[in-house]
């Protein structure tokens, strides 16, 4: 091994290392930014294991804060230049917020644009910052809560980090660069995810089987069955899935209709889906 990948794989211990005694669950990485350990079962056809053998390779099952597991983890990866940090695990249970800006995409200003909308600031917290300057925004979400992943879910080049996924940690080093931290950011604890934000992340409620058969109609009735404080937000998000569907030019009057029966005025309701097209990339 090169003597700069040996300094890497050291650098990255020493920083996933801090990052266990905070208590964020962690695995190294490969240059790749993927998990460094290769599954156990790679050629198995069983079923699915999650790291109940008790073997290394089962990518964010294998996340530790145990500093002596750690240390089996790199040194059974000698290659591993970064590390990760799972999200979803207690006692932060974390969701990451990876503001894209590649692809002539303004993820920051797409974000703002949604806290104009839905009514929300994202407060000081750890941000990092990544080779292709991007940034990752570390909040904190309830533990009865379970946050999915999503790539431009929430707005073209937001993808979010939840549950089963994982952020790659300051000090990592991949192929196309370092990841370090914001200055003045490092110190700051993950900050909770305000709430507005959260209802955004999370899944709508199971509709009833018409509503499955009928795409159109279960997202009519989502925005009906919306209460005082989530009807713009209902309305934003099934505006959002109806163009993403083929199905925003058909819908906006009946979910605009929808939204005024909720309490919302027409002009409220035509700007959001106006806005969910936007955010979509179609022209509302």
């Amino acid at each position: 091994m090169a003597t700069t990948d040996r300094q890497a794989t050291t650098l990255a211990l020493a920083h996933a290392l801090s990052a266990a005694e905070r208590g964020l669950a962690v695995l190294p990485l490969s240059r790749t930014k993927l998990p460094a350990l290769r599954s156990p079962h790679h050629d198995d056809p069983g079923p699915a294991c999650h790291g109940e053998c008790g073997r290394f390779g089962h990518g964010v099952y294998d996340a530790s804060t145990d500093p002596a597991r750690v240390r089996e983890m790199f040194a059974a990866a000698p290659w591993a230049t970064g590390y990760g940090i799972a999200c979803g695990l207690p006692p932060y249970h974390l969701i990451g917020v990876d503001l894209d800006t590649k692809s002539g995409t303004d993820a920051p200003a797409a974000l703002r644009e949604l806290g104009l909308r839905h009514l929300f600031t994202v407060p000081d917290t750890v941000v990092v910052l990544t080779p292709s300057g991007g940034r990752h925004l570390w909040l904190t979400g309830p533990p009865d809560v379970v946050v999915p992943n999503s790539a431009s879910r929430l707005a073209p080049g937001i993808d979010i980090r939840g549950a089963g996924g994982y952020l790659v940690g300051p000090g990592s080093r991949t192929a196309h660069g370092a990841y370090g931290t914001l200055p003045g950011t490092a110190q700051l604890p993950p900050a909770a995810c305000p709430p507005a934000l959260l209802r955004l992340l999370l899944p709508p409620p199971r509709t009833p089987h018409r509503a499955l058969a009928d795409p159109g109609h279960g997202l009519v009735h989502f925005v009906l069955t919306a209460h005082e404080g989530q009807r713009n937000t209902r309305l934003f998000w099934a505006a959002c899935r109806a163009y993403e569907n083929g199905l925003g030019p058909a819908l906006a009057t009946p979910l605009a209709e929808a939204a005024r029966r909720t309490g919302l005025t027409d002009q409220e309701a035509r700007a959001t889906i106006a806005s969910a097209a936007r955010m979509t990339g179609h022209r509302p």
